[in-house]
């Protein structure tokens, strides 16, 4: 049976990851801060025993070690960076930044990812399929941004990319890849009721250029449907 571990379960795209994969009959590692409070992520695994909860905060490093020294043993196939932040707000904005929650957006956009690829990598490097996703986004490209504003999302994204390309070129010759995902502008919490897909549309699309991945596509920046995104 193969196995997904994904952050930020408790909803939006996490949730819909977890309860695709449950229904394929994955083994799922659904993390997320306050699993007591999941209500939804609760009763999925509630209805697939093959979804299993942990309480992982990917902001706090320390937490990510003990989880992958609780889960030493084990082999993750596909392991999906998806928590994240958006810090930006209109009181926050050039002229007023407020530097400590910049530096949170980093924090957990871009270190946490690469915290727990670093952590993970001997369950990974153990699986069949050996891959790495993290959830980014198009506001993370230099080459799409056009309209400024949201500097803290961006930047931490654009980061993320940079780190991941990088990752992408170091783990090449373990045969482990890397998936850079620019998931659409989706109706979630963070995407709002005016996005142009549903999520689990966006799940869907995601999933299937996981399983079609080859390590040629290693360290791609990729929209849902497979498009290749501007850097």
């Amino acid at each position: 049976m193969a196995t997904v571990l994904v952050t930020g379960a408790n909803r939006g795209l996490g949730l819909e990851f977890c309860r695709q994969y449950g229904a394929e009959g994955w083994q799922v590692i659904a993390c997320c801060r306050s699993p007591q409070q999941a209500s939804e992520l609760q009763l999925l695994s509630q209805n697939y025993s093959n979804v299993v909860i942990e309480a992982l905060d990917v902001a706090d490093f320390a937490q990510i070690d003990a989880l992958s020294a609780k889960l030493a043993d084990a082999g993750i196939d596909v392991l999906i960076n998806n928590a994240g932040i958006y810090a930006d707000q209109r009181d926050n904005a050039f002229g007023h930044f407020d530097y400590p929650a910049w530096s949170r957006s980093f924090w957990v956009n871009t270190q946490a990812p690469l915290k727990m690829a670093e952590a993970f990598l001997p369950q990974v490097s153990r699986s069949e399929r050996k891959l790495i996703v993290g959830i980014s986004s198009l506001m993370g490209s230099m080459a799409d941004n056009t309209s400024g504003g949201s500097v803290f999302y961006r930047s931490s994204k654009a980061a993320l990319n940079a780190a991941l390309k990088a990752l992408s070129l170091d783990l090449k010759a373990r045969n482990v890849g890397v998936i850079i995902f620019h998931p659409g502008w989706v109706k979630t919490d963070m995407g709002g009721p005016n996005a142009l897909i549903e999520a689990d549309e966006c799940i869907t699309g995601m999933r299937s250029v996981i399983e079609q991945f080859n390590m040629a596509q290693t360290g791609s920046f990729l929209k849902y449907d497979g498009k290749v995104m501007p850097w």
